[in-house]
This record gives C-alpha cells, structure tokens and sequence, in this order.
C-alpha cells in the first residue's frame, strides 16, 4: 500500500480528549498540533475511575498502562450494607485488566499522556479565539495574532467549548443541582478499606463511596460524598468539614478515610452538562470529550469516553486524504455515528440516577428504597447494561484497529 500524504489536524484543549486525539491522529500519520490555553497541561480535579476500553485504547495510543491504578470490583449498597447492584464483568476481561475498572488520581493520567506525546505537538499558552472554515481547509485565529491553517479541526476544549460554540450555537447548561466532594489518602492504614473495592452506599440524600486507588506504586484510596445543592447558591463553607458531615452517617471506612485526609486535598465539583447534540461534526471541524457531551461523575466515564474519543478520531482519520473535502466529512461522520447513543446513553443514565437518588420528594423516598432493595431494577439499569456496553466499546475497539491496520495507519510520505 502506497504511504498517505501527511495532513494536518489541529487539536483545542489539552485534557484527555484533546492528548488522547494527538496521540491517535499522529499514529494515523498525520501532522498534529495540540493547542493549550494554559501554561501547562493541567488536571481539574484529584479522584478518577478507568474502566476497560478506555485503558486499551491508551495503551494502544503508546500510553504507559502498566500499573496505572488499582482493580476494582464494583457495588452499590444502602445504608444497611444490603447490596443493590454488583458490577460484573466476564472473567477473561477481568484478568486482562486487573478488574472492572481500576481508581488512580487524574494527574498520573495526564503525565501518562504527557509522556507518549511526541515532541513538539503541544503548544502551550496558545488561546483560539475563533475560527473560520471553508472545503478547502480551516483557520484558527490565536489570540496574539496569529492564524494557523490545518485541514481537520478537533474541538477538546472542554464544557464551555468554542467550537462547540461556533458550529451550533449557544446552549445553556443544564444544572444537576448536585455538588461533590472528593478527596483521596495514600498508605492508609485503616484496616476496614479494603483494596481492591469500590463501595458506592446511598442514604436517602447522599451517596458516599470508597474506592481503592494505586499512585506511582503507592496504594491508597478515594473518596467522595455526593448531595443536593442549589446551584444559584453561592458555597462558602469549609469543603473538609462539610465533608465529614456528609460522611457521619455512612459504614466504615468512609467516615475514618474522610478524617485522613488532608484538608488541602479535598475539592468540591458542581455538576453539571448539556443535553446530547444530534450532530458533532460540521465540514472539517469535530468534537471530543466534554466539549460534546459533558457528562456526571455519576457515570464515573467521563474521561473514559473523552479517551476513546480521541482514539477512535485518529483511527478513522487513517488512510483519509486530508486535502478531500468529502472523504474528510465522510470520516467525521463514521466517528461521530456510532459514539453518539454510547456517549448519550452514559451521559442521560448519569443525570437521571442524580435525580432518583437525590431529587425525589420526601414521600416517595421510602417507595424508591424498597423498589431498589427488593427488586432487580437497579441490577438491570447499572449492573446489566453497563458491562454490556463495556463490552461492546471493546468489541469496537478491536474492529477499529483492524481497519487501521488495513489503511495503513502509521504509513506515512514525507
């Protein structure tokens, strides 16, 4: 097969989606340029959870995945420790990768990511402000002054996306009215956490959960408690010690990790996203990550799904002349097709769990427990049907780098 002519793909926004993109496209062979707005590359927030097909696909990107969290088992309690849901993946997924998913801190992602990007794909300190396209390419105006012409554009910049902005308008936020609190603790010697587990407890209001993480060969675990919060409401409280109210009422080890932590590691998210787009792509221009479909921690996929974005972007990139306007939309559209009920179905789960478990009245409180405890629902909804979509984006995973190998992907003409 004759080597592909070298295009040139630009990427907004240096998070998981935008890296994850970079490393994709450049193994497509194509010229790739990362812009980041900030200083560095950095993580908006400690605690994270990787499920299987996120982790392939870093480590086909050239990502470092040995070692990188701990192995989780998943389950979902109430308050009296009766399990309502276990997550259960098939065997031969869970010695591949060490469990259904495993828990690590956000920044050893990115210095993973970090590391496997070639030299000179990041810029940093470079704002787009804005962006103009026509069929035979696009440019990006920077806010020193500077345009920079490419043939494809990847918008990963985030839940306030300008491209997002640019190709679709302005869609207002939709407010979960929840905020979070999440901290971690290395080496912990509290002989209830137990490694290897992931316990998501619901009380009536709350929902604290434990997980075990493994930092730089360091084992620990994380945590986080999950409330209603009117989001017009300014919070000026102590997040620590808001925290450890939150957490007073749930088993042990919830309420002895809390008090283990270093207040200086505790943040606080209020969660929010926007209602899935029909359509991500426009000429030259795509999506990826929050910038597309914002989603709850509820999900515990976010950064999961912006991964596999980027990875399935550069995937179908391969092989592509850059220079053809139709081959290129044709590309985009292939991406976008089959990751847009994954990511919305994620995406939708997460805010309506937000709602049964925190936004229902007093009243139907009591129903809603003794449907949860004693029937399957929620074994179906959480339990069932997310493993199966694990598996499928696996499933996929594998169909893409058959067709990648097949268009010649790392092929390129100088």
């Amino acid at each position: 097969m004759a080597p592909i002519r070298r295009g040139r793909v630009a990427v907004i926004g240096a998070g998981p989606a935008g890296m994850a993109t970079a490393l994709s496209v450049h193994q497509a062979g194509h010229d790739v340029v990362l812009l980041e707005r900030y200083p560095q590359a950095r993580a908006a927030g400690n605690i994270l959870n990787l499920w299987p097909p996120p982790i392939k696909a870093l480590g086909l990107m050239g990502v470092d995945i040995d070692d990188i969290g701990s192995p989780c088992y998943t389950e979902f309690r109430n308050l009296a420790g009766h399990r309502r849901v276990a997550v259960n993946l098939p065997d031969d997924i869970v010695r591949e990768y060490g469990g259904g998913f495993v828990g690590l801190l956000r920044p050893a992602l990115y210095e993973r990511l970090l590391d496997a990007l070639p030299p000179g794909v990041l810029q940093v300190n470079r704002r787009v402000d804005s962006f103009d396209q026509d069929e035979t390419g696009v440019r990006l105006h920077l806010a020193d002054g500077d345009v920079h012409e490419c043939d494809v554009l990847i918008g990963a910049d985030g839940i306030d996306s300008m491209v997002r902005r640019t190709l679709w308008g302005a869609t207002p936020k939709r407010e979960h009215n929840l905020h979070i609190f999440g901290g971690f603790v290395l080496d912990s010697d509290i002989e209830t956490a137990q490694q290897g587990r992931c316990i998501l407890t619901h009380s009536r209001t709350t929902q604290g959960a434990w997980t075990s993480i493994r930092h730089k060969g360091r084992d620990g675990f994380q945590w986080w408690v999950l409330t209603a919060h009117d989001a017009s409401q300014e919070f000026t409280a102590d997040l620590h010690a808001t925290a450890t109210a939150l957490g007073s009422e749930f088993p042990s080890p919830l309420p002895e990790l809390i008090a283990a932590t270093d207040p200086a590691d505790v943040q606080r998210w209020q969660l929010r996203d926007r209602k899935p787009l029909k359509q991500w792509s426009k000429g030259r221009v795509t999506m990826a990550g929050d910038a597309v479909h914002p989603t709850s921690p509820y999900a515990a996929y976010g950064a999961g799904m912006a991964t596999e974005d980027g990875y399935f972007i550069g995937r179908h990139l391969a092989g592509v002349d850059l220079r053809d306007h139709a081959a290129v939309r044709r590309a985009l559209h292939a991406y976008e097709t089959p990751r847009k009920p994954h990511t919305a179905r994620q995406s939708q789960q997460a805010f309506i769990l937000g709602k049964v478990f925190h936004h229902a009245p007093r009243p139907l409180q009591v129903v809603r427990d003794l449907i949860l405890d004693h029937t399957p629902l929620l074994q179906k909804v959480v339990g069932e049907a997310s493993p199966g979509e694990i598996l499928k984006q696996l499933t996929e995973i594998d169909a893409a780098e058959q067709a990648f190998a097949a268009a010649g992907g790392r092929k390129t003409a100088e």
